[in-house]
């Protein structure tokens, strides 16, 4: 559940495919299996039959879509969004996917991740006469590209976006094509596939399961893929670098049955569990973890110990991520609402609480609160990841460093404050070490900034805090 990334939204999922008679209800399938990546707001843009036709709206897939709408969203071709807010803030009109409409055809976006210059870039559009229908920071693409002077789409897109500095994954949908770019970092995951002779796209592997999809590679840094009639064409839009993708998808944010970058995520999580009980061993009754990400975590945990693991916490699956609500007071609600001690597992037990991070450390107090209320006589918190002490600008909801506990507090004051018996969290050598990536590379192709302060890209014109390499931070 990542106890504590109630403030580190799951930035959002973006799904697309080229080819199939049934491109909206696939869509909608592959949404459905990446909710967990956005829960504000979802839509599907569907094309392939000479015009663009969308629908979006506010709220879970299952509820945008439920009175017949998928039914009018005919075509061979769609890209679909699911959405958390992290630049420009919630609401309809930010709901993507976006679709933009000139005399010279019709144009749908969608995006995952953040970029750190969109604010620069938006003023720079403004004053020279660009109107923005949205806050959104996905719109400067749009805008980039109307702007290009290049004669041919593919070229204003591979344009427009060596202008843009940050997290992107973007699916781009017109009446006769599909493209698909990834930043030259690689943040984000993004995943092609195929269904028959129908090419899909993905943030995660999951959602090709869900639809009977085959994977096929991985989507590279700095690459454009271009998808129409004639076929897959691939070239890049930026030079090679360092990969950088972002570790938080490894700890927390992706399916346990997906596979990011080629290793799976279940399996990642269970070495961190097995990495964190050589790390930080403590003499316990019993092991559990925080429902859903942490239980992998826990499981290796206990594995590597030898202490039993239990559901010692059960999620109500009728209500969302905690994270997820946008105010702290409704993430504070929706703790209780959320998770439930079983009182006989832990009632008279040294337990070991399994989570993947403490943001703020306001859910990590509660839990272990409920834990002792049920009578639990020591509560010992182990974390999956490093300290969070840094800011995320690419994508996750993690602003500025007042709102990170473990920038402005030791581990023992953490360890006070949350009320734990001990507490301990992951190093950042053994959580590469865990993942399957050994620091024997230039970050090992993992963005560690919010453990480390050092930043992959410029952020606001300047490196926030020291790049490991600083060939990285151009491109």
């Amino acid at each position: 559940m990542l106890a504590e990334i109630k403030g580190l939204n799951e930035e959002c999922g973006i799904f697309g495919i080229w080819g199939h008679e049934e491109a909206a209800t696939l869509t909608y399938y592959g949404l459905h299996s990446l909710q967990h990546r956005g829960q504000e707001g979802a839509g599907i843009v569907v094309g392939g039959n000479g015009t663009l036709q969308f629908h979006k709206g506010l709220g879970l897939v299952t509820e945008v879509f439920s009175r017949g709408e998928l039914e009018q969203l005919t075509g061979m071709a769609a890209i679909g969004h699911v959405r958390y807010s992290t630049a420009g803030g919630g609401g309809y009109t930010n709901v993507q996917p976006l679709l933009f409409r000139s005399q010279g055809g019709s144009l749908a976006l969608a995006h995952n991740g953040n970029l750190v210059n969109a604010d620069e870039l938006r003023f720079r559009l403004e004053q020279q006469g660009s109107i923005f229908q949205t806050t959104s920071d996905t719109e400067v693409l749009a805008h980039l590209i109307k702007r290009s002077d290049e004669p041919i789409l593919k070229e204003r897109i591979k344009e427009a976006l060596t202008h843009l500095r940050g997290a992107f994954a973007f699916l781009i949908l017109t009446e006769t094509e599909m493209y698909i770019a990834l930043d030259p970092h690689g943040f984000r995951p993004l995943s092609l596939g195929r269904l028959g002779e129908a090419y899909v796209v993905a943030s995660e592997t999951c959602a090709f399961d869900v639809i009977g999809a085959t994977y096929e590679r991985e989507v590279e840094p700095g690459e454009l893929i271009m998808i129409n009639k004639q076929g897959v064409r691939s070239e890049r839009f930026a030079p090679r670098v360092a990969r950088s993708i972002c570790s938080m998808e490894y700890i927390y944010f992706a399916r346990p049955d997906s596979n990011v970058d080629g290793i799976n995520i279940h399996t990642a999580r269970k070495n961190l569990g097995k990495r964190l009980a050589f790390e930080a061993p403590v003499e316990a009754d019993v092991v559990t973890g925080v429902p859903d990400s942490s239980i992998s975590v826990a499981i290796g945990y206990a594995e590597a110990t030898c202490i039993p693991y239990e559901l010692g916490l059960i999620k109500n699956r009728y209500v969302g991520r905690t994270f997820i609500q946008p105010s702290q007071s409704l993430r504070e609600q929706g703790v209780k609402m959320k998770l439930s001690p079983v009182r006989g597992v832990v009632a008279g037990k040294r337990v070991v609480m399994v989570d993947d991070s403490i943001v703020r450390g306001t859910t990590s107090k509660r839990i272990v609160r409920m834990l002792r209320e049920a009578g639990a006589t020591e509560v010992h918190v182990r974390i999956s990841s490093p300290p969070i002490t840094h800011p995320c600008f690419y994508g996750i909801d993690t602003s500025t460093k007042e709102e990170l506990i473990a920038a402005n507090h030791t581990i023992e004051q953490i360890r006070q404050l949350i009320e734990a018996d001990s507490l301990a969290f992951l190093s950042p050598e053994g959580l590469l070490q865990a993942i399957g990536r050994p620091n024997d590379s230039v970050n090992c192709g993992q963005c560690l900034a919010c453990f480390t302060g050092q930043y992959p890209t410029k952020i606001g014109g300047e490196h926030v805090g020291t790049c490991v390499q600083t060939s990285w931070c151009e491109y």
